[in-house]
């Protein structure tokens, strides 16, 4: 008997012994202390008519003051869990105990019940792309270069409790708490129409914004109004998988246009379309801008061959590395363009707040379809935005995370101009978030992708984006929304590291290295004085002179926008230079070839001696003279 007692209080006791643990998660000790005892209750660990440890008791099993403990008590009691006996203590209230149905199994385990076969009733398969999963437990991982993962730091913490505080004001909660049928929060729709909108230069009615739960469902009740299996609709290739989960889910024959460097291409194969679908600031996933011409195109053929554009704005919050062009709802023509946003991603996972603005039939007809099956997005959270952008939060928290995203997209873009390997490439982007980066000829993206999660780095394979085997295998994204600015150079070292180790790369054989690779005395002839030019990691053309005192010059860009300056000396037989501020201004140490107009620079030290670093055009200083007398 004694050994059942004791088991018996051991069971209770661990039912709430971690109430005090991890304390700044789960609030004030009293809190974290109440949930773990109402978690006891309603799990019978302390039944009905129980009495509870006294707070003396558990005040010492717990570690805590036992004030802490009376308080929790008091709480319970005030709210109905326990009743205080004097001169006996705390037990668990019978009448809350009763509320609760329990199936009791008595005379040992309950008969097998029949198996109800369920495949055979599914009217309709909902078909999900083969996407790539990242593991749940990401922030963990010390290099997350993955889209739309955002960091704890980004969070607008402080703001938004605010704009919370605020939404549960009484006289607030009087306006959002009162069933409003099928109607948005008005406050939200004028804060949009006056805040969100005039950035992207669109002008709108309130009849003429819908507040949807995220872009998802707006991209769902877009598809279920106006697609079915006789309408043909054009989307971009490769191109978002979600949008084309939910077209196959309507039967509908798609028509994938392929993407450029300017966005979707604009022909007569968009002519039979009758809904196109595109994401002009930032396309899903090369991270393209749709051009300005492309956009006047798109907009007149949407006239001439009469059909309808359905536009995401994804990611329209990031154009922060130029001027962001202007929405195509707009633009001359956008009445035909039906206008799918958010607010900024940031907010997304927890908000869960998007809007569609288009016609005022369009959006009656949107509104109807929604009461359907969700009604409206909650109204608290829709006061709570509502007042977050009224409080110029928003706007702040824009610039914020425009000033951090543009510094690690920069700070990306130069980790990889550093450590890439030979055949790395990224087109050309207007901000946005990520890098559409393509790995050497014979490399599988999701074998890197595997490798390089062993080694703490998470990149996103795109073959999913492409919907049959004709996507590039040896291409991946990433971005730059999860990983603090700090972590960026050493995770693309980490890449880099795997990249070669997967693919080899150009290494001149041991018997060759001593007879190809120049000598001191001969790069020193045929280097001072020379020019070398070459395309960096980001597509810009880049110059580069090396002056016979040592001084080297370079310039990048079209304008010549990009310069620094640093110096080149020769040791032994190795060439070294040293940038005051490009490739972090470290001595690189390097074998170098010259074959005609070909400089090829090889690894000299390190586990990868004799590896293939980078090669330029090689301009020889008998030329590079020469072209200076002409200029």
């Amino acid at each position: 008997m004694q050994s059942l007692k004791s088991r018996g209080r051991a069971r209770e006791s661990a039912a709430v012994a971690t109430a005090g643990d991890n304390d700044a998660h789960a609030g004030t000790l009293q809190r974290s202390i109440r949930q773990r005892l109402i978690d006891a209750i309603a799990a019978g660990v302390y039944p009905a008519g129980r009495r509870l440890p006294s707070s003396r008791k558990l005040a010492r099993q717990l570690g805590v003051a036992r004030n802490t403990v009376v308080i929790v008590y008091q709480q319970l009691v005030a709210e109905g869990h326990l009743i205080a006996r004097e001169r006996s203590g705390f037990y668990v209230n019978e009448e809350v105990a009763k509320r609760r149905l329990r199936v009791d199994r008595v005379g040992g385990p309950a008969a097998p019940q029949p198996v109800t076969e369920w495949d055979h009733r599914f009217r309709r398969r909902t078909r999900v792309s083969d996407t790539w999963r990242y593991p749940p437990d990401w922030q963990k991982f010390p290099f997350p270069f993955i889209e739309g993962r955002f960091d704890r730091s980004l969070f607008p913490v402080t703001e938004w409790r605010e704009a919370t505080r605020l939404a549960l004001g009484l006289r607030e909660i009087e306006q959002w708490s009162i069933d409003s049928g099928e109607a948005d929060d008005p406050f939200l729709i004028e804060q949009i129409r006056t805040k969100v909108l005039p950035r992207r230069g669109i002008t709108a009615r309130p009849d003429e914004i819908l507040i949807t739960l995220g872009t998802r469902q707006a991209l769902d009740l877009v598809t279920e109004l106006f697609v079915d299996q006789t309408t043909p609709v054009a989307m971009e290739a490769p191109g978002n998988p979600a949008m084309h989960d939910l077209l196959a889910a309507q039967l509908a024959p798609i028509i994938y246009q392929p993407v450029d460097e300017d966005g979707i291409v604009v022909d007569s194969r968009l002519d039979t379309a009758r809904l196109v679908y595109v994401t002009p600031s930032h396309q899903r996933p090369t991270a393209a801008t749709l051009s300005v011409a492309r956009r006047r195109a798109l907009l007149d053929l949407a006239t001439s061959r009469d059909f309808v554009i359905l536009e995401d704005d994804f990611e329209c919050e990031t154009n922060y590395l130029d001027d962001a062009f202007p929405a195509l709802r707009s633009m001359p023509g956008g009445e035909r363009v039906l206008y799918v946003g958010a607010l900024s991603r940031v907010l997304a996972p927890g908000l869960r707040l998007g809007f569609l603005v288009a016609a005022p039939e369009v959006v009656s007809e949107a509104r109807r379809l929604r009461a359907l099956v969700t009604r409206h997005p909650p109204l608290n959270n829709q006061r709570t935005a509502a007042l977050f952008l009224s409080l110029g939060h928003y706007d702040t928290t824009v610039l914020r995370l425009g000033r951090i995203f543009r510094e690690r997209l920069i700070a990306l873009r130069d980790a990889l101009n550093h450590y890439r390997p030979q055949s790395i490439a990224i087109s050309p982007v207007r901000g946005g978030t990520t890098y559409w980066v393509r790995g050497p000829e014979g490399i599988d993206a999701r074998d890197l992708a595997r490798q390089a999660e062993a080694r703490g780095v998470l990149i996103e394979p795109v073959g999913h984006y492409y919907t049959d085997s004709s996507g590039p295998t040896n291409v991946f994204r990433m971005g730059i929304t999860g990983i603090p600015i700090e972590h960026i150079r050493d995770g693309v070292a980490a890449l880099a590291d795997v990249i070669r180790e997967m693919s080899g790369g150009e290494t001149l054989p041991a018997e060759e290295r001593d007879q190809r690779w120049l000598g001191g005395v001969a790069l020193r002839r045929k280097l001072s004085g020379a020019t070398l030019l070459y395309k960096t990691v980001y597509g810009d053309p880049c110059t580069i002179e090396l002056h016979e005192d040592g001084r080297m010059i370079g310039r990048a860009g079209y304008a010549n926008e990009d310069r620094d300056s640093g110096r080149w000396w020769i040791e032994g037989d190795l060439w070294c230079r040293q940038w005051e501020e490009w490739a972090y201004g470290e001595v690189s140490r390097l074998r170098t070839r010259i074959d005609g107009d070909r400089i090829r620079w090889y690894r000299a030290e390190g586990p990868f001696v004799g590896r293939l670093v980078d090669s330029a055009v090689y301009v020889s200083p008998r030329k590079s003279n020469l072209d200076q007398q002409v200029t």
